[in-house]
């Protein structure tokens, strides 16, 4: 039954991400002319590069997709699972050794097998749009160091999750997740001081006029946040954006220096009013929340196949340990849990309308207006997604969604 059901999921799941991204090819194919609400700050020229870079990405996205269910296929059916794992036994380790090496390399070999998608993305596709920046140099240098540190980290982490496995008794899950929820919280504080820092230079910003106009917003948001950084984004790509990461002593606001030269200090005062909006809302706290609770009931599915063994029989697989079926979880619970997909999509753009109405209050929704239209031209966003794919699948609201709600907002704006 499990198989039965593990096919039809997948057929259904591979139709709908078809029919989704075609839907969405045929929206931008229509739309060649810069819808009127656009037209004052997106020209023809730019409405048309980003039309043509949106179903550039939609193709490769369709041929990735393709790609990927082939090797996944090409894992489950074809006995590459038994003959991996098998190899690895030979070496006459122990079990958790040997499911260490084994999850490993089953990762690498995959990592290997995308590479050349990363390639062509960013130095060909990125490239004739004018968005990579990147050099060959960098891309071979981020991934040893992409390499070296999941080593690092992954090592350790599976130990310790194989161990719970094999040796903790049939409440393994319990402390496993209690295990990954501390893990989680280290890394979520670690991130930030340790781990980015490997890959862009941070610096605190040092713009004395945009610093004091942060002071007034921060006073008048009743927050104590001192640690505001730029990043050197622009050694990648072109593209622009802001973001928040890290807690406690940790946390900080993190502005690409791209956005930087594009917006306006006005303009960067109403998204970072945007950023706080999120913590102010308590949205990352929520969504931890989700993820934590979601991780509880996977596990606890798991160990239930786990201890029937369903998995490695549903696939016919000849290792029957433990560490083979949590791989098997891992590739088969995403095909269950994709058309909870619209679900996740909606409450992360109900967090972006909350945070909209946050930043308009404490801010000038028509400085967000602006700095929305700005990034969504220069990053070439379409502005004439089909409906049924972004609400499918955007975490924030389409433009104009999105800006018809500022513009309401306006009258709230200080």
């Amino acid at each position: 039954m499990f198989l039965q059901i593990f096919i039809i999921l997948f057929i259904m799941t591979v139709l709908t991400k078809l029919t989704l991204i075609g839907l969405n090819i045929k929206s931008v194919q229509e739309n060649v002319k810069v819808p009127a609400e656009f037209s004052s700050v997106i020209n023809q020229e730019q409405h048309e590069k980003a039309q043509t870079y949106s179903l550039a990405k939609a193709r490769f996205s369709l041929g990735q997709l393709v790609f990927n269910q082939v090797i996944l296929i090409a894992w489950l059916f074809s006995g590459l699972l038994d003959l991996l794992a098998q190899s690895i036994e030979s070496i006459g380790l122990g079990p958790l050794s040997v499911g260490v090496i084994f999850l490993l390399a089953f990762n690498i070999i995959n990592g290997v097998i995308s590479l050349p998608f990363d390639w062509y993305f960013n130095f060909k596709l990125e490239e004739k749009f004018g968005f990579n920046k990147m050099t060959p140099k960098i891309f071979i240098i981020d991934h040893i160091k992409q390499f070296f540190l999941g080593l690092a980290i992954g090592v350790p982490l599976l130990y310790a999750i194989l161990f719970f496995l094999y040796k903790t008794g049939d409440n393994w899950w319990l402390i496993t997740w209690a295990f990954i929820v501390a893990f989680q919280f280290i890394m979520i504080w670690a991130y930030p001081k340790f781990i980015a820092p490997l890959f862009n230079k941070f610096k605190p910003l040092d713009d004395e006029k945009l610093s004091a106009k942060i002071a007034t917003l921060l006073d008048s948001c009743k927050l104590v946040f001192k640690d505001f950084y730029t990043m050197n984004a622009s050694i990648r790509s072109s593209h622009g954006n802001a973001y928040f990461t890290g807690f406690g002593k940790n946390r900080r606001i993190v502005f690409f220096d791209t956005l930087l030269e594009t917006l306006e200090d006005n303009e960067v005062i109403a998204v970072l009013a945007h950023e706080l909006g999120h913590l102010k809302r308590k949205h990352i706290l929520k969504s931890i929340v989700i993820s934590t609770a979601g991780l509880f009931v996977g596990l606890y599915i798991l160990s239930l196949a786990v201890k029937n063994q369903i998995l490695v029989q549903s696939f016919g697989i000849k290792t029957t340990e433990k560490y083979m079926q949590l791989l098997l979880f891992t590739l088969t619970v995403p095909f269950f849990t994709y058309f909870l997909t619209p679900i996740s999509s909606w409450f992360s753009r109900k967090n972006e309308f909350e945070a909209d109405e946050f930043a308009a209050t404490h801010a000038h929704a028509k400085d967000l207006i602006s700095a929305l239209l700005k990034l969504i031209r220069d990053n070439s966003s379409t502005v004439t997604p089909h409906p049924v794919y972004s609400k499918f699948y955007f975490s924030h609201p389409p433009p104009r969604e999105r800006i018809a709600f500022l513009k309401s907002l306006e009258t709230k704006s200080p």
